[in-house]
């Protein structure tokens, strides 16, 4: 699954993409799904990348990032009114030192030509869900592991 530096996710997009998160926004849960998305996005971010952007579309008069997990690594972005997750995501990828170590999930393609003319690497909803997966899977083995070693250690006294 290769390590990114920074994985940039249009959030709206992949609300719509994804069917139990598309279904909350039907039923009128937009924070739950916004909230539900970016918790499942944090399996990335130990085994799959450094950074995790995910940026929404229009909420206010002001540009707004939020930290609602803690580190620094983890950003949510609410674009102005007027200005589009892309716009965001296309000036991110932009001002990175590298942007081929930029990994953007999206469904729109007009987004994917735009990035990846830009140099950074485009992905599917589906293939960021596989990565989701694979993530999950190796940090079960490695807490998993982990177990086993405290059970030795713990037998061994």
């Amino acid at each position: 699954m290769g390590t990114v530096a920074h994985i940039l996710v249009d959030g709206s997009n992949l609300i719509h993409a994804w069917a139990d998160l598309r279904s909350e926004t039907r039923r009128g849960d937009k924070t739950v799904a916004r909230e539900r998305l970016v918790g499942r996005l944090l399996v990335l971010l130990p085994v799959a990348c450094e950074r995790l952007t995910v940026v929404f579309d229009g909420r206010g008069a002001d540009l707004v990032v939020e930290h609602p997990h803690g580190p620094e690594s983890v950003a949510v972005i609410y674009t102005p009114a007027g200005v589009t997750a892309d716009d965001v995501i296309e000036r991110l990828v932009a001002r990175a030192a590298d942007p081929a170590t930029c990994l953007v999930a999206t469904a729109d393609q007009s987004e994917r030509s735009t990035v990846e003319a830009a140099g950074a690497v485009w992905c599917s909803p589906d293939e960021l869900a596989a990565r989701v997966e694979r993530a999950g899977e190796q940090q079960e083995r490695r807490v998993a592991g982990l177990a086993r070693d405290n059970g030795r250690k713990w037998n061994r006294r």
